[in-house]
């Protein structure tokens, strides 16, 4: 037997046998967190799986099918104009304000059709970091240096962080684009405009079916709020007309897609709980769309496709990752294998070491869009530094676990490792200039 071949494999085999024979089950701490690993990772299915991730599944897939690749590198490419590239890149995430996870599908898909690094890793921090709502929250409740020294952190971020990418990679980039520079202008089979109103319209069903609760119950955010599902139904509505107009999709299919999300919504309140019923009616119209661009043979049909490969690519990862962020650290005023008592000492002051650890877990976290406010609040009251306090803010929102094993699949484990250290050290630096003046 060639025992050099058979070497790692044995390692593995008794590595795997002593930590299933050493594993602490029935110890208070270890069986809470595989239960918070459990939980977290049933609420984020809930939550963000039906919510979030198919709508972005679905706009990730659009973008490689019907937005050409020639396109992409004009506007966003390594040879594009930096200020229009970063403009738009920028613009795009602060519109969409997504957690860090949804927004990889997004920066996925400009990134496979030659979206230059530099302008899609401000694209990825931007759409998690520039999030309007998360801003006024926390100067809200942490004070208004708080809020303004994170809109304008985040920023310098997304524009910084990306030119940073550019130029480390700037050789990789071009080598790339000459490849690509031949590539011909797709014609296209309708006009910009219609492409333009259909990724609005499913922009829109995004954003609104994630529309988080204010804090007051009254106001423009609050009366949105309250009618977020039948904003969220009428954009579906019109992404129906859509497909059978602009697609030549056939009526009756688009139709019987669209009864069994009715039917829910109007009549199955005394099988389903109501708290339940808009999930459930999404989940409903986001089969029969799977479905009827699934078994579709033109374009629509390209589209699914496109969807499903990033989805079976990217989600398995995702949830994995939130399994483990579960187990390490536990969901929003729970904790996991890591006592928060740890965290909150190693926070304190406005060292380096504190802000260089609070960089750390804000990049290691993973946190749903607005609940990032909260967390740190508990925190500043157990003794958070208000340095350390701005560096998880600026790193946390932008990155996660589940996002970076993501990311490690889609543009290779050195980008994903400078992106993340770019995020660290920013946000670290950035923590000790805001400690120190305030």
């Amino acid at each position: 037997m060639d025992w050099e071949k058979e070497i790692k494999p044995l390692a593995l085999m008794v590595a795997s046998f002593l930590g299933m024979f050493f594993l602490p089950v029935g110890a208070e701490r270890f069986d809470n967190a595989v239960f918070e690993a459990l939980h977290l990772v049933r609420w984020y299915a809930r939550e963000h799986v039906l919510l979030c991730l198919i709508p972005a599944f679905f706009i990730a897939g659009a973008i490689g099918v019907f937005i050409s690749q020639a396109s992409v590198m004009k506007y966003l490419g390594a040879k594009a104009n930096k200020i229009l590239a970063y403009g738009v890149a920028s613009v795009s995430g602060t519109v969409l304000a997504v957690c860090s996870c949804t927004v990889l599908p997004l920066f996925a898909g400009i990134y496979r059709m030659g979206a230059g690094i530099g302008p899609a890793s401000a694209f990825l921090y931007s759409g998690p970091a520039i999030n309007v709502l998360a801003i006024v929250l926390t100067a809200r409740i942490l004070g208004p240096e708080m809020g303004i020294a994170r809109a304008v952190g985040a920023v310098l971020f997304s524009i910084v962080i990306g030119l940073t990418m550019h130029i480390i990679y700037r050789k990789v980039e071009a080598a790339e684009s000459s490849s690509q520079a031949t590539i011909p202008e797709t014609p296209s089979t309708r006009p910009l405009w219609k492409t333009a109103a259909y990724f609005f319209v499913m922009i829109a069903v995004l954003v609104f079916a994630n529309w988080g609760k204010p804090m007051r119950d009254h106001g423009l955010w609050h009366t949105l709020f309250s009618l977020k599902w039948a904003v969220t139904a009428i954009f579906s509505v019109i992404l129906g007309v859509i497909l059978v107009a602009w697609f030549n999709m056939t009526w009756w299919k688009v139709l019987a897609a669209a009864v069994p999300p009715a039917a829910i919504a109007f009549f199955a309140g005394y099988v389903i709980p109501r708290e339940f019923l808009p999930v459930a009616a999404f989940a409903a119209g986001s089969i029969g769309l799977s479905v009827i661009t699934g078994i579709d043979k033109g374009e629509a049909g390209d589209w699914f496709s496109s969807t499903w490969t990033f989805a079976k690519q990217i989600l398995p990862l995702l949830l994995f990752g939130v399994l483990v962020a579960g187990f390490l650290l536990g969901r929003v005023g729970h904790e996991g294998i890591i006592p928060l008592e740890w965290v909150s000492a190693a926070v304190g002051g406005n060292s380096l070491r504190a802000n260089f650890f609070a960089s750390i877990a804000g990049a290691f976290m993973y946190f749903a869009t607005l609940t990032e406010v909260p967390i740190l609040q508990g925190l500043i009251g157990s003794g958070m530094g208000k340095g350390p306090a701005l560096a998880l803010l600026l790193a946390g929102p932008a990155l996660s676990l589940p996002s970076i094993l993501v990311l490690n699949n889609v543009m290779g484990w050195k980008k994903t490792a400078t992106f993340t250290a770019l995020v660290v050290v920013m946000a670290t630096v950035s923590g000790i200039i805001y400690g120190n003046l305030f």
